[in-house]
């Protein structure tokens, strides 16, 4: 659609069925005036063109936590809290991407060798989504797009991921007919982030982002991950879903989060094993004296103890949302939280016993709730976010019991949107 057709669509009643499933609400007035203006920035950047608009979500991780990089099971959610974009085609194999948070330098489709200068830059996803989409045998192609985010780096819900599908959905809706699907896509822009931003990172963030609902992954088969979705909503039941941030110090803990997967390997290879999928948790008490003694980590072994007991309630997860059971999921959640803090110890850096902003976060949580709701520590850990699932009837008394300890700005209400990442038009 050029300016003027796609300013009548986005201000026509057209839009608003995808719209209200998009933010999970029909009070649509705020955000087709959001869309408008992004166009008008849109036209004001590049000029007139045949547009397209594409919404990536961010990402909350219910269950699973730490257990994808050793190949087991993950729940996951895609929210309505997003990205937008409005683009056009260009016939100079150049993209160029604007928006208000960095800026991107035109990335040349014309060279897409790794840069060593865009390490850790959003120019090598582009350029390494480019490649992986060549490599795979489908098309690519030069785009001007400008973004509007609401999904903030470092607000826990994926930034990069959402970025990175994204990207990767302009390049399939543009020269590819929409035929690289969800599982793909996730894939593409996990290579990127992986070769050319140079981040090991696993599949989770990029399906949960790509796929969208409830998000069931079994990665046994990495490169083939068993994916099914669900419509399940908390909000059917009663409940909200609020992700605190705890305003912790996030610097420096890259290898925290490293150690996890080091230490996990180490249990793993004792095991006689790449991966502790493929062991059994039975293996591990067999032997554990003699682990123990090898490893010489007992944190290790609590670690690995962690997935064996995370992987199989992933999966009495995904049987709760199955079968519409709120009482059980929320249980579950409560004792992922507690396995997260007791045996996989992700709650706080082991250096910094005196800044526990996180903990604090999780027992105002425990205190407030009660019996009722659930939370849990809301991805990697060390510092940032938990994630609490709330009743309605008592949403207010948490908002100021949160806001009390941690500040105004330290909530973000969220939904579960129905599907992932989509080109509306």
């Amino acid at each position: 659609m050029n300016y003027i057709e796609l300013k009548e669509y986005i201000n026509s009643e057209k839009i608003d069925g995808i719209l209200s499933r998009i933010i999970c609400s029909n009070e649509l007035s705020e955000e087709k005036k959001r869309y408008t203006k992004l166009l008008e920035e849109a036209v004001q950047l590049y000029g007139d063109g045949d547009f397209h608009i594409i919404s990536s979500p961010g990402r909350s991780e219910i269950g699973g936590n730490h257990t994808d990089h050793q190949h087991g099971h993950v729940i996951a959610a895609s929210l309505n809290i997003d990205n937008i974009a409005i683009f056009k085609p260009n016939n100079d194999n150049v993209v160029r991407y604007k928006d208000g948070l960095f800026e991107i330098e035109p990335v040349d489709l014309n060279d897409l060798k790794v840069h060593e200068n865009e390490l850790n830059k959003s120019e090598s996803l582009i350029r390494g989504i480019a490649y992986r989409i060549s490599e795979l045998g489908y098309q690519y192609g030069g785009f001007d797009m400008v973004c509007n985010s609401k999904v903030l780096v470092g607000s826990g819900i994926s930034s990069s991921a959402c970025f990175e599908v994204m990207i990767v959905e302009a390049f399939n809706g543009l020269y590819n007919n929409e035929k690289i699907e969800a599982a793909e896509r996730a894939k593409i822009g996990q290579y990127a982030e992986n070769f050319y931003f140079g981040k090991p990172s696993g599949l989770l963030d990029q399906t949960a982002i790509s796929v969208g609902g409830f998000v069931a992954i079994d990665f046994r088969d990495p490169e083939k991950p068993e994916i099914e979705n669900y419509e399940f909503s908390f909000a059917d039941h009663g409940y909200d879903l609020i992700l605190v941030d705890t305003k912790g110090d996030h610097s420096d803990l890259s290898h925290e989060y490293a150690a996890v997967t080091i230490e996990i390997k180490e249990v793993a290879k004792q095991l006689g094993v790449n991966f502790l999928a493929d062991s059994t948790k039975q293996e591990l008490f067999n032997n554990l004296a003699k682990i123990r003694a090898a490893v010489r980590n007992d944190r290790a072994v609590l670690r690995a103890i962690h997935f064996f007991n995370e992987d199989e309630r992933a999966l009495k997860e995904q049987d709760a949302i199955k079968n519409n059971d709120i009482d059980s999921l929320l249980k579950l959640m409560v004792e992922s939280g507690r396995s997260s803090f007791e045996y996989l110890q992700n709650v706080y850096p082991a250096s910094r016993v005196n800044s526990q902003s996180l903990s604090i976060g999780l027992a105002v949580a425990d205190t407030y709730l009660g019996s009722r709701g659930a939370y849990r520590v809301h991805g990697g850990g060390f510092e940032g976010t938990i994630q609490a699932v709330v009743p309605k009837d008592m949403t207010e008394g948490f908002r100021k019991a949160m806001k009390d300890v941690f500040g105004e700005d330290c909530l973000l209400e969220v939904k579960v949107r129905p599907f992932g990442t989509k080109m509306i038009v």
